[in-house]
């Protein structure tokens, strides 16, 4: 009997310590094998766009910005501002673009006639206006731009018209009321219509041509809007999808949005005048 016990005492042992092996070795693969993790929605792959954009719309744009990534998930914009054509030659030379929205048609032109751009997605979204702005420590009595021919004035800041926009549109008006051969010597030339604006405001120039928008954004008390300038050629700001795109939905998501109602409003409120169609 106490033999019979024994054997019994001792299978039950083996028994005992298989069951532990097998449940030590249940635990080591678990242990072992990693847990697939989800990835949250936050660090999902999103697309970033670029948007090369004329300098006079920085702050239409930026306010943009908030708005478009969060009606449009997954996508992020970053901007470059600078002069028209400053932008145009990047795109020509390769630059990494977008979407392009030039302060002119003729930029726009031609890149179109590079094939550079989709032409199917150019739309005009926005006209401005010229004006002649001054310091407002000014003591010259400027009042129209006749009065800037007067030998005290000594330095007009305008956007170099071979790059920037505004100083084209400004020195066709200048050539079209027949004081610009007077005014030459007097220009101080800026990369951008930001930059004159910025001469204008630290009282170093003693007059500058920017648009109207631009105007509207000087720090508080520093310039005075002396007139509209009258331009010839409407002011209009055409938008489209550069063709190297590799973004190209999503670039003309940003499009759509610029030349809908809400991106209208935005302009609207920063001064433009809407022109989508």
């Amino acid at each position: 009997m106490k033999k019979q016990l024994i054997v019994l005492l001792l299978l039950l042992g083996i028994f005992l310590a298989i069951g532990c092996t097998e449940n030590g070795s249940e635990a080591a693969n678990k242990i072992d094998t990693p847990v697939a993790e989800e990835t949250p929605v936050s660090e999902q792959a999103s697309e970033t766009i670029i948007v090369s954009a004329a300098a006079s719309l920085t702050e239409a744009f930026t306010d943009m910005e908030s708005r478009f990534e969060a009606e449009n998930p997954g996508v992020n914009v970053d901007f470059n501002f600078a002069g028209s054509g400053n932008l145009r030659t990047q795109i020509e030379g390769g630059a990494p673009v977008d979407i392009f929205a030039s302060a002119d048609q003729k930029n726009m032109n031609i890149l179109a006639g590079e094939h550079l751009i989709e032409n199917s997605s150019r739309k005009d979204f926005a006209r401005n206006s010229l004006v002649l702005i001054v310091p407002s420590s000014s003591t010259l009595n400027i009042t129209g731009i006749e009065n800037l021919t007067a030998p005290e004035i000594e330095k007009i800041a305008i956007g170099n018209p071979d790059s920037v926009p505004v100083g084209n549109y400004t020195r066709t008006a200048l050539t079209e009321a027949g004081i610009r051969d007077r005014l030459e010597n007097k220009f101080v030339l800026a990369e951008d219509v930001k930059q004159v604006l910025t001469y204008v405001e630290r009282g170093e120039v003693d007059a500058g041509f920017v648009y109207m928008t631009d105007a509207k954004t000087a720090e508080p008390g520093t310039i005075e809007i002396v007139t509209n300038v009258t331009v010839s050629t409407p002011i209009n700001y055409p938008i489209a999808v550069v063709s190297a795109s590799d973004n190209k939905e999503e670039a003309q998501e940003f499009v759509d949005f610029v030349i809908g109602e809400e991106g209208q409003e935005i302009l609207e409120e920063y001064g433009f005048t809407p022109i989508s169609e």
